[in-house]
């Protein structure tokens, strides 16, 4: 019987839903990833977020480590045991890309500071008596959305984009891999520069890797339009945080939506996202790591896990293989 385990809190969320829909008979093993360690050398398939040289010197019949998300950052793949192959998760394209046209409407329409107001019975429109309406807010169609990082998100954030007629420009490292799809612009990390000065809103949806981590410092933050608003679904590293920090407070942008963060909590109760107070900032919308966090995503995860066991069992090559 195949042996399965899911080792630490995001993966063992998922365990009953992958269940739900699994076809193979196995046995079930759940618990962190330190509670894992003593059982991986009986574990064929391993759903984890993170793996470590230590745990691969320990799962000696390993045929898969199948991480239930995109990131692999945690995956130390060097230390993967020979035969083991690596395979990772989608399914959050949709949720992230709502979310994305969500707070590029929430931010220009300033939502948040209307309802604060109006809470108060303060009328910041031209419905107000005696004083002047205030400035008129864009509207989206016809302004240009960057996107940095035009993978399976990308492409979903532009194909909303579309609807309210938006021009889009877009990077991504494998400019062969896309069609221009109607694009304003589509190119490779050269372009970089000429997209961070055309956008009037910028989305940061490419992986953290050695040559994106730090990539948007204050050089490339300076080249953005001040009326232009950032979006980052990513990574946090991905932007220098104190260059961003000062863009914002220093209004050189004209505001962001960050979903990812320079620190995770580590202990129960409460932690700051960041070293810098971006929670004191009225242009910046704040939000946990929960742009993906859908129902469909969990669906859509769990499905492939389950699929991947049965591949696994049946001698079959699992869906989604990242290269070691």
């Amino acid at each position: 019987m195949l042996q399965v385990a899911f080792a630490g809190t995001f993966p063992a969320s998922l365990e009953q839903q992958v269940c739900r829909h699994l076809t193979t008979r196995c046995e079930i093993t759940v618990g962190t990833e330190a509670d894992i360690l003593s059982r991986l050398p009986a574990v064929d398939v391993l759903v984890t977020m993170g793996f470590t040289a230590e745990m691969g010197r320990a799962a000696t019949r390993l045929k898969l480590v199948q991480v239930p998300g995109a990131g692999i950052d945690r995956i130390d793949r060097s230390g993967l045991p020979d035969g083991a192959l690596l395979a990772n998760a989608y399914g959050h394209e949709t949720g992230i890309a709502e979310y994305v046209i969500g707070a590029i409407l929430a931010m220009t329409r300033e939502f948040l500071r209307l309802d604060g107001a109006l809470r108060h019975g303060n009328w910041q429109s031209q419905w107000a008596v005696g004083v002047s309406p205030p400035p008129v807010w864009p509207e989206l169609a016809g302004r240009t959305i960057g996107i940095l990082g035009y993978g399976r998100i990308g492409q979903h954030v532009a194909r909303l984009a579309r609807a309210f007629d938006m021009q889009i420009c877009a990077i991504r490292r494998n400019v062969e891999q896309s069609s221009t799809d109607g694009l304003a612009l589509l190119g490779g990390p050269d372009l970089l520069d000429e997209i961070l000065r055309r956008s009037d809103y910028l989305v940061i949806s490419m992986p953290a890797t050695p040559e994106t981590v730090g990539c948007i410092g204050r050089a490339q933050l300076g080249r953005m339009k001040p009326s232009a608003f950032l979006i980052n679904v990513a990574r946090a590293e991905i932007i220098d945080e104190e260059a961003l920090y000062d863009a914002l407070s220093q209004r050189r942008i004209a505001g962001a939506a960050l979903d990812v963060w320079y620190r995770y909590p580590r202990e129960p109760g409460s932690a700051a996202p960041a070293t810098r107070p971006f929670h004191e900032l009225p242009n910046v919308l704040m939000t946990p790591h929960v742009s993906g966090w859908t129902d469909g995503m969990l669906d859509a995860r769990a499905r492939l896990i389950a699929e991947n066991i049965r591949r696994v069992a049946h001698g079959e090559t699992p869906l989604n293989l990242v290269s070691k």
